[in-house]
């Protein structure tokens, strides 16, 4: 996403793209829904709770550690294969989100380098800081050309700028905006796209839109389809009105679907089968 031109404010502009005033408001009423649950005003913790998981598993799945939601729960080793490892980095970071919610506005860049040294949970010279030149990318399911590492640290240190610059933007569009924008830089050198998704939760929950975390947007975009997430992706790194209105859209239909999903776990509670 470009970060110049005439206006103080482009996050804002996105909002008047056809469809998007649309995706919001079904948002809003899709997150009110939730939020008016009467097990919401008695329980929301273990609804909190029981989000965080099932959006871990969501972000897991997206990267290729498709695991059954009992798997993830009942497992206590995450330090295994691949898949374990991945599934242990998404955990991590979904717990790890809520505790970096006040730095988000005043340092979006500190905050993205603590999620990949929580997801990468290494000890190596290339965890926690942007990559540099000639520095490979282990993201394979995310396809697209990658970025030189200039354009990257300048790309960054403008969408750092626009947060912190303040936007009125909805929440929404931001936090779409935060998640294509980190998708298609490809910043770190591995876990780049467990890291966008919880920045994308970040967004969500800081800017009050969702400040329970029960909304969780990763448990949309895994039921919505790895095929159908990497093909909004390429109409945001188009850059085209039409690329960006379709992921913000397809970003909106993710928040609800994780919404519809905290619905389900509040009738589940309120019949006490959960």
């Amino acid at each position: 996403m470009s970060t110049t031109g005439a206006t103080a404010d482009p996050l804002a502009t996105l909002g008047s793209l056809p469809g998007v005033a649309e995706s919001v408001e079904s948002v809003r009423k899709a997150v009110d829904r939730v939020y008016g649950h009467r097990v919401m005003r008695r329980r929301s913790p273990e609804i909190t709770a029981e989000a965080a998981l099932r959006g871990a598993r969501g972000s897991a799945a997206l990267s290729g550690a498709d695991w059954a939601l009992e798997e993830v729960r009942r497992r206590t080793d995450f330090s295994g294969d691949d898949d374990a490892r991945v599934v242990g980095a998404a955990l991590r970071l979904t717990a790890e989100a809520g505790q970096l919610l006040s730095i988000w506005r005043q340092s979006p860049l500190r905050v993205l380098a603590r999620l990949h040294l929580v997801a990468a949970a290494g000890a190596s010279d290339d965890v926690g800081r942007p990559r540099q030149e000639g520095e490979a990318v282990d993201e394979p399911l995310v396809e697209l050309p990658l970025p030189g590492a200039a354009e990257v640290h300048g790309r960054l240190e403008g969408l750092a700028a626009l947060v912190v610059a303040g936007t009125a933007a909805p929440a929404l569009v931001t936090a779409a905006i935060v998640h294509g924008e980190l998708l298609a830089l490809r910043p770190f050198t591995s876990r780049n796209g467990l890291v966008a998704r919880t920045a994308e939760r970040v967004v969500l929950v800081g800017s009050g839109l969702d400040p329970k975390s029960v909304c969780a947007a990763e448990v949309g975009h895994a039921e919505l389809g790895r095929a159908a997430y990497l093909a909004a992706l390429d109409g945001y790194v188009s850059g085209t009105p039409e690329g960006m209105a379709a992921w913000i859209g397809h970003c909106a239909r993710a928040v609800e679907l994780g919404a519809r999903e905290s619905t389900a776990v509040c009738e589940a509670l309120q019949r006490g089968a959960a």
